[in-house]
C-alpha cells in the first residue's frame, strides 16, 4: 500500500476510534474540564495524531495506549462520583475571591489572579463596579461566578409579590422553510393554524429561515430575505386594548345608570376588571 494511502486509512480509522472513545467519556470532556481531564484531552490528541502519521510504528500499540488513557479517565470519574475527598483532590475546590463586598487578597494570590484580571472577569459578567459585588467565587474550572448586592440585583416578579405561571419551552416549528411536525404538535397546534398565522404576517413557509412558537402561542419568524420586514404579532396588544375598553365601558355604564343596584354592580365589575388588567399587564406588554 502506498504511504499516502496508508496515512489516509489510518487517519480515517483514528477519527472513528477517537469519536467512539470521546462519546464514551461523555459531554463533560468537552465542557467543564478538571486538571486531569485537561491533561487527558491533550494526551489523547497527541496519541491520536501519532496513530495517523507515524507509519513506522505499529498502530495498535498506540491504540492500546489510547484505550488505557480512556479507561483510567473513566475510573477516576467513577471515583469522583463515589468520594467527595477524591473529587476535591482532583478537581480542587471553589475559591472565594470577594466576600461581603471585600476582596480576599490572600485567595487571589493563591489562585495567582491579579486585580486587573479580576476586574476583567467581572466585566464578562456585566459587572463594571466592584462596589456592586457581594460575593465572587472562582469555580474549579476557572470560571468566576458573581452574586450582586441586593440593591443591584435585577427586579423579579417575586420581589413584587407577583406569582407567574411556569413558562413552557419555545418550540421551533419551521426550519429552513420546512415545517417540523413534532414540535408543532408539542406546542398544541397544526398546519392549518400555522398557515393562518403566516398569512397574518404576510410570509410564505418557504421564505422562513426559523419559526418558533412561544408558550403564549405567538409565532415568531426570521425570514431568508433580510430586507423583508416582518410585522410583530399583535395578539397581546389587541387583547390588552380590548380589556381596557371593557373596563372603560363598565365605568361608563356605572356613570350613566340611575339604578343604584346597577351602578354598584358596574362599579364593582369595573374594579375587578382593573385588577385583572394590572395582573396580566406584564404578560401582555412583554
Amino acid at each position: 500500500m502506498p504511504q499516502w494511502l496508508e496515512i489516509i486509512v489510518r487517519t480515517l480509522v483514528t477519527i472513528v476510534f477517537l469519536f467512539l472513545l470521546t462519546r464514551l467519556l461523555g459531554k463533560r470532556q468537552i465542557s467543564q474540564l478538571s486538571f486531569f481531564e485537561y491533561i487527558t484531552g491533550i494526551t489523547i490528541g497527541d496519541i491520536a495524531s501519532s496513530i495517523s502519521l507515524d507509519v513506522h510504528e505499529k498502530w495498535y500499540l498506540a491504540a492500546i495506549s489510547l484505550t488505557v488513557w480512556v479507561l483510567i479517565s473513566l475510573g477516576i470519574e467513577f471515583l469522583q462520583l463515589k468520594s467527595q475527598r477524591v473529587r476535591g483532590w482532583i478537581d480542587s475546590k471553589s475559591t472565594v475571591l470577594i466576600n461581603d463586598g471585600k476582596v480576599m487578597e490572600d485567595n487571589m494570590k493563591k489562585e495567582r489572579l491579579t486585580n486587573e484580571e479580576l476586574l476583567e472577569q467581572l466585566r464578562k459578567k456585566s459587572v463594571f463596579q466592584l462596589a456592586e459585588v457581594q460575593h465572587a467565587v472562582m469555580e474549579p474550572n476557572g470560571e468566576i461566578n458573581v452574586l450582586l448586592k441586593k440593591e443591584y440585583q435585577p427586579l423579579k416578579p417575586a420581589d413584587l409579590g407577583i406569582k407567574v405561571a411556569p413558562e413552557a419551552e419555545p418550540q421551533t416549528v419551521i426550519l429552513d422553510g420546512k415545517i417540523m411536525e413534532e414540535p408543532l404538535a408539542t406546542a398544541g397546534f397544526n398546519r392549518r393554524w400555522l398557515n393562518r398565522e403566516l398569512e397574518k404576517l404576510g410570509v410564505s413557509v418557504d421564505n422562513v429561515f426559523i419559526g418558533q412558537v412561544d408558550s403564549y402561542g405567538q409565532l415568531y419568524v426570521d425570514v431568508f430575505d433580510d430586507k423583508l420586514k416582518v410585522p410583530e404579532p399583535q395578539e397581546k396588544p389587541s387583547l390588552l386594548a380590548t380589556l381596557k375598553k371593557c373596563e372603560a365601558d363598565l365605568e361608563m355604564f356605572a356613570l350613566s345608570t340611575q339604578d343604584h343596584a346597577g351602578k354598584s354592580m358596574y362599579e364593582k365589575c369595573s374594579q375587578e376588571m382593573q385588577k385583572v388588567i394590572e395582573g396580566i399587564r406584564p404578560l401582555l406588554i412583554s
